[in-house]
């Protein structure tokens, strides 16, 4: 059986990606900011028959990733499938007025959206080269790709949140740094866009996102689950290749 963590998963996307691994045999380490949270998913998870456990996992906390990441050693001694799918965008809510943008949210969007992967891949790496078949999932968007942040014809161009859309487009090069750091190994890391999700992220206009959660989790999945023969170091959605 393989050993899945899904980081931010008592609630949204990361709640039905770890519901479809479950559903899907694979044991489910489910983690949220306080340990009451995750045990509560885990026992909703469990209810239906799933290998679940509830784990505390603040991913901006040193202390937090590091003791997770011991907990997990100790529970089952290593780890198949990392999905980084903890996010934020404070920018969303912002009522305040800039010029062009605030400091305050960079860094509460890095802290979250890139220290925290950096931090958490970092910690959980050990137990992901136990794996066979380690996979590595970075929840990014299209809206960090820089080729689409340009392009006057996509639906997001006039979309400008500066703090969440550079904290995707960093998250999506550490994968390719990741990849290709991990080339002569079993792992494999993938970035992937799960689409407009109906999800407690974007809490404007949350009503016009065609997903719900469970459907945008399927190209998570897919990610976590990729064939050996698959390629490390790509970004895709559920339409196929994502540009840079």
């Amino acid at each position: 059986m393989s050993v899945a963590l899904v980081t931010g998963s008592n609630r949204g996307l990361g709640f039905a990606t770890a519901q479809a691994l479950g559903r899907l045999g694979h044991r489910v380490i489910v983690t949220a900011r306080d340990q009451a949270s995750a045990d509560k998913v885990a026992a909703d998870l469990r209810t239906t028959g799933y290998d679940a456990e509830g784990l505390m996992l603040d991913v901006t906390s040193p202390d937090s990733v590091e003791a997770a990441a011991n907990r997990v050693l100790e529970l089952d001694g290593r780890l198949d499938i990392l999905v980084n799918n903890a996010g934020v965008l404070p920018e969303a809510t912002d009522g305040e007025q800039h010029e062009f943008a605030s400091l305050r949210l960079f860094k509460e969007t890095y802290a979250t959206n890139v220290f925290g992967p950096v931090a958490v891949t970092e910690a959980f790496l050990p137990l992901l080269r136990r794996s066979q078949a380690g996979r590595i999932v970075n929840v990014s968007t299209t809206m960090g790709s820089l080729h689409d942040q340009a392009d006057s014809a996509s639906p997001y161009y006039s979309m400008v949140v500066p703090a969440y859309q550079s904290s995707k487009a960093a998250l999506n090069s550490v994968t390719i740094a990741l990849a290709k750091k991990l080339a002569d190994t079993p792992i494999k890391v993938t970035s992937v866009c799960p689409g407009f999700v109906q999800t407690d992220l974007t809490p404007v206009n949350r009503e016009q996102a065609p997903l719900t959660a469970e459907q945008a989790s399927e190209v998570v999945v897919r990610a976590a689950t990729l064939p050996a023969d698959a390629a490390s170091g790509t970004f895709f959605d559920r339409r196929g290749a994502v540009a840079w």
